[in-house]
C-alpha cells in the first residue's frame, strides 16, 4: 500500500532523483515542471505506475506534502493557495551566478528559505536535501543503525515539518541533524563546511560542520 503522495515541483536533476527515491520507498509521486506534463512522459515511464505528471498547481493539490525543487524567484511563482496548510520541502540553494543577487540575502538580513516561507505564509517550509548531490540519494543511502550513516540537515520554523523531513530522510537511508530555525539555514549553504562535505558526513561530523559555519561578509 502506498504510504502517501509526494508532490514534486521541479523535474530537474534533484526533483527527478527525489522522485526515484520516493517511488523506491513506496510513495506515490506527482511531479511537475515548467514546460508542461506532456514533456515528462519519459520520466513517468521510468518511475512507473506510482507516478504521474501534472501542473504545478495540481501537484501541490495532490501532495500530502510537497517538494519544491526549483530556485526561488523574488516574484513568487509557487501555487500559494494549493500549498496552504502543507509541509513544503525546499531544496533550493541560493546561487547568485544563476539567480542574480538578492540584496536581502547578500546583506545577511534573511536567508533564501526565510524568503520562501514569506512567499508561502500558510505553508510550513523546511530546508531539505540541499547539501547532497542528487546521485548520492542512492549511493550514500544506508539502513538505520548502520555505522557511519550519512546525515543530512533540516531547517524549519515548524517542528512538524522537521519531523516529516526526519522521517523521509530515514526512509531514504539517512540520519538527520536539526539545524532550525530557518534563520540558521545559512549554515548548510554553498561554501560552508557542511555543504563542502556533501560526499559523506556522519551525524557527528555534520553537527561539527554546521557549528564551524561562518556568516559571509555582506556584499
Amino acid at each position: 500500500m502506498p504510504m502517501s503522495t509526494i508532490g514534486i515541483i521541479g523535474a530537474g536533476e534533484v526533483g527527478s532523483q527525489i522522485g526515484r527515491a520516493a517511488v523506491a520507498s513506496g510513495y506515490e509521486v506527482v511531479i511537475a515542471n515548467s514546460r508542461g506534463p506532456e514533456t515528462l512522459k519519459g520520466l513517468i515511464v521510468e518511475l512507473g505506475p506510482s507516478a504521474r505528471a501534472a501542473t504545478a498547481a495540481e501537484t501541490a493539490e495532490a501532495g500530502d506534502f510537497v517538494v519544491v525543487a526549483v530556485p526561488l524567484k523574488l516574484g513568487n511563482d509557487m501555487p500559494v493557495k494549493q500549498l496552504a496548510g502543507k509541509i513544503v520541502l525546499d531544496t533550493n540553494n541560493y546561487m547568485p551566478w544563476r539567480d542574480g543577487h538578492f540584496p536581502v540575502i547578500d546583506t545577511g538580513e534573511k536567508t533564501v528559505h526565510e524568503l520562501r516561507q514569506e512567499q508561502l505564509p500558510t505553508s510550513k517550509v523546511a530546508k531539505a536535501f540541499t547539501h547532497i548531490q542528487a546521485p548520492r540519494l542512492f549511493i550514500s543511502a544506508r539502513p538505520a543503525g548502520t555505522a557511519d550513516r550519512h546525515a543530512l540537515s533540516v531547517s524549519s520554523n515548524y517542528p512538524k515539518a522537521v519531523e516529516r523531513v526526519t522521517q523521509l530522510y530515514d526512509q531514504f537511508g539517512f540520519d538527520t541533524v536539526d539545524n532550525s530555525p530557518l534563520s540558521e539555514s545559512w549554515r548548510s549553504g554553498p561554501g560552508q563546511p557542511a555543504w563542502m562535505a556533501h560526499a559523506h558526513q556522519t551525524k557527528t561530523e555534520l553537527i561539527a560542520n554546521l557549528a564551524k559555519a561562518e556568516l559571509p561578509n555582506p556584499v
